[in-house]
């Protein structure tokens, strides 16, 4: 088969990719090529309110089957594409199947990094990228009373929040001395160990894992470097992901940790494009720096991109970047990339658990973390779109409404 755009991923990018083609009245044919056997779904809520079983699957779906049918876009789920021919122009799925594009979009989005010990294969040993991931986890609750999770970064923390709302003896082991470290500064990695302290978590910094240990198969702890063993029925990895893009490297593509693109998503390979967490980009909010962004923001808006090009208006990507993580009861709203910053300026008291951290680099705004201070969030992005200059004195006072602050 042959088809004019095709999309390997089923994720937020790779939808989003054929809705924008379609809303841009692009009429030639779609197909979408997704590992997972399922339509394409929201992935934030797998570790938040899918975990809680506070929302069924069908509420997470991104678009209804009759979305996609009605638009005539082909879903060929539980295919994995194996290999690219970019001057074919032709990919190879792992059933043998040959299907040829036009042009080709890349929204593989990435796997879990798996943790390089003894053990990791285990069962009861999980990850959170994937609904069958989350379904395991759910079909073990209710013969697991201790759940160790190893990394401190958002997954590890909101499915840890998950698990001791639910009554679960919960663990977190983060290998550097505070958990975020990669994402925010540190007077926020201190409040969220704070929280996840008060509600019952064990929180470990500077943890060292060893291995994982079993019986006949199944976890039954984690030992540290230090030889404490801490029993548990479950654990769960959440130190990263490694971005998917062997096929596109083995092809010839640009890149390293991920596919380089330009400006319009475009690849090194003729009629490829990448977007999302495995498209490495030149981002004007890292002060040009090529990175990864993992958010569904990113993937969105590359994707919007990428189908502008296509549809022959291309428009340079310079989309703000923003993320956002429920834990408990609190709504973190980051807006803008905190990386480099050299002053962090805090906006109220922590303790009443409504506080902003407004993140300068000589003297500009760059970002912002905002814990359930959606006023902040929502006034602070022109300060990051405009890399405002202010008082720190004013930034600092919360009766000060952001949107009062502005500089050349």
């Amino acid at each position: 088969m042959r088809t004019d755009v095709v999309i390997v991923g089923c994720g937020h990018g790779g939808a989003q990719a054929a809705i924008a083609l379609r809303q841009r009245k692009f009429a030639g044919s779609i197909a979408m090529i997704g590992e997972e056997p399922e339509l394409p779904y929201e992935r934030p809520p797998l570790s938040k309110d899918y975990l809680a079983q506070e929302k069924p699957f069908e509420r997470i779906m991104i678009r209804p089957a009759a979305f996609w049918a009605e638009r005539e876009v082909e879903m060929l789920t539980g295919r994995r594409v194996v290999t690219v021919d970019p001057q074919a122009h032709v990919v190879t799925t792992d059933d043998g199947t040959t299907i040829g594009y036009g042009q080709l979009i890349w929204a593989t989005g990435g796997h879990p990094r798996r943790i390089a010990c003894e053990g990791h294969d285990l069962a009861g040993v999980h990850s959170v990228r994937s609904r069958a991931d989350v379904d395991r986890m759910i079909a073990e609750l209710g013969s697991t009373e201790r759940v160790v999770v190893i990394g401190g970064g958002y997954i590890g923390l909101e499915a840890a929040a998950v698990l001791s709302k639910l009554g679960k003896r919960v663990t977190v082991l983060e290998a550097l001395d505070r958990v975020l470290a990669r994402v925010a500064g540190e007077a926020l990695s201190r409040f969220y160990e704070g929280e996840h302290r008060a509600h019952g978590v064990d929180v470990r910094l500077g943890a060292r894992v060893e291995r994982i240990a079993g019986t006949d198969g199944r976890v039954t702890g984690v030992a540290l470097a230090d030889g404490e063993i801490i029993a548990a029925e479950m654990v769960i990895v959440g130190i990263g992901i490694l971005p998917a893009v062997e096929p596109l490297m083995a092809a010839g593509a640009e890149g390293g940790n991920g596919v380089a693109v330009d400006e319009h998503g475009r690849t090194s390979l003729p009629d490829i494009f990448a977007v999302g967490d495995c498209a490495l980009h030149a981002n004007g909010f890292a002060g040009g720096m090529a990175i990864r962004l993992e958010s569904v923001q990113n993937a969105n808006d590359m994707a919007t991109t990428v189908a502008k090009a296509i549809t022959g208006e291309p428009e340079a990507y310079h989309a703000v970047p923003w993320f956002w993580s429920n834990q408990y009861d609190l709504r973190l709203q980051t807006v803008g990339l905190s990386t480099g910053h050299d002053r962090a300026i805090l906006r109220g008291d922590p303790a009443s658990r409504s506080f902003s951290i407004v993140y300068l680099k000589q003297g500009r705004v760059i970002a912002l973390d905002c814990v359930n201070a959606a006023r902040d969030y929502v006034q602070g992005r022109a300060l990051v779109l405009t890399r405002a200059t202010a008082d720190p004195d004013r930034i600092a006072d919360s009766n000060t409404a952001l949107k009062e602050l502005s500089g050349p």
